[in-house]
C-alpha cells in the first residue's frame, strides 16, 4: 500500500505536476509594515500622518465631552433650569426697572435695564449649569461608569478635561443665547464684535472654573445630592454681588461683601463690554479673575481625581 502511493507520486512528478504542499521561495523584502512605522526597504511612506502623543488624549477628551453634552441634552432637568431661570429673572428685573434705570442714583448710563442685567443672567446660568454638570459626574461615579473608565486604557487626564470641555461648551451656548435674546428685545453691545467676543471668553473660562468646582465636589463626595446641595451657596454668592444692581446702590455690609466678591469683578468687566466704557484694565481684570478661579478649581479637582484613583487602585 505504501509502495503504491510512492510510485503514484513519482509518476505524477514525471508528468510535471507540482506537489500542493511545496512552500514558495522566501522573499527577503516582503513583510507587513507597521501602521505608523517606516516603510519596507527604508522607503518613505506616502500619505502617512504624523501622530503625536497628545492626539489620543484630545480624541478621548472630545469623546467624553460629547458624551456629557448628549447626556445633558437628553435630561431636561439638567439643562432647563440653567436656561429658564436666568431668562425669567432677567425678564422680571427688566419689566420692573426697565424704564429709565440711568435716572436712578448709582446706575450707570444705559439704554435700559436689559443691557445692565444680561451679564448677570450669563453668570447665573453658568453657576446653575456647573452645578448640574457636577451632579451628573457624581451620578456617573455612583452608577459605576467612572470605575469602568478607570479600568479602561483611557487617559486619566481625559476624564477631567472631557467633563470640563462639556461645561465650557454649555457656558458658550448660554452666553450666545442670552446675549442674542437680549439683542432681540432691544439690548445692544457697545463694545462691538470685540466686546462680544470678550464676553464669550470670560463666560467660557468661568464655566471651566465652575465645572472644575463641580468635578471636585463630585469626586470628594461621590453623591449627586451633595453636589446639588451646594447650589444655595452659589445662589447667595450671586446675589451678594453686583450681578443685577450696581455696588453704588448698596450700603453697609452688603456693599462691602459685593466689593470683594469675585462674581462682581467678573460681571462688571463683562458689563462694560456691553454698555460701553471698557478699558484694557477692566478687560484684563475680568479675564484674570476667571483664569484665577479656573486654576484654583481645576487644580483642586485634579488633586481629588488623583486621590480617588489611588484609592481605587
Amino acid at each position: 500500500m505504501v509502495g503504491d502511493g510512492r510510485r503514484r507520486a513519482r509518476a505524477g512528478r514525471r508528468r510535471g505536476a507540482l506537489p500542493v504542499d511545496r512552500p514558495r521561495r522566501a522573499h527577503a523584502r516582503r513583510r507587513v509594515p507597521q501602521v505608523h512605522g517606516p516603510a519596507p526597504g527604508g522607503r518613505r511612506r506616502r500619505g502617512a500622518r504624523r501622530v503625536t502623543a497628545a492626539a489620543p488624549v484630545v480624541r478621548q477628551t472630545a469623546a467624553l465631552a460629547w458624551r456629557s453634552i448628549i447626556t445633558t441634552v437628553r435630561l431636561p432637568q439638567a439643562w432647563f433650569p440653567a436656561l429658564f431661570f436666568p431668562l425669567v429673572l432677567m425678564a422680571i428685573f427688566t419689566a420692573s426697572f426697565g424704564g429709565a434705570p440711568g435716572a436712578v442714583p448709582g446706575f450707570p448710563p444705559v439704554r435700559g435695564f436689559l443691557d445692565f442685567a444680561v451679564c448677570g443672567a450669563i453668570v447665573q446660568g453658568v453657576l446653575i449649569g456647573g452645578t448640574s454638570a457636577g451632579a451628573a459626574f457624581a451620578t456617573d461615579i455612583e452608577g459605576g461608569f467612572f470605575d469602568r473608565l478607570v479600568a479602561s486604557p483611557i487617559s486619566r487626564v481625559a476624564i477631567l478635561t472631557g467633563r470640563l470641555g462639556a461645561s465650557m461648551a454649555l457656558g458658550l451656548f448660554q452666553a450666545v443665547l442670552f446675549v442674542g435674546i437680549a439683542w432681540i428685545f432691544g439690548a445692544r453691545v457697545d463694545g462691538g464684535i470685540t466686546g462680544f467676543l470678550i464676553v464669550l471668553l470670560i463666560a467660557v473660562i468661568f464655566a471651566a472654573a465652575v465645572g472644575g468646582l463641580g468635578v471636585y465636589l463630585a469626586l470628594r463626595t461621590g453623591s449627586g445630592e451633595a453636589v446639588q446641595g451646594m447650589f444655595p451657596l452659589f445662589f447667595a454668592l450671586l446675589f451678594f454681588s453686583s450681578a443685577f444692581f450696581p455696588i453704588e446702590t448698596m450700603t453697609g455690609w452688603y456693599a462691602a461683601i459685593a466689593r470683594v466678591n469675585p462674581i462682581s469683578w467678573l460681571v462688571e468687566s463683562m458689563r462694560l463690554e456691553i454698555i460701553g466704557g471698557a478699558t484694557l484694565g477692566t478687560t484684563m481684570a475680568g479675564i484674570g479673575t476667571a483664569l484665577a478661579l479656573a486654576a484654583i478649581t481645576i487644580g483642586a479637582s485634579a488633586i481629588a481625581l488623583k486621590r480617588r484613583l489611588r484609592v481605587a487602585a
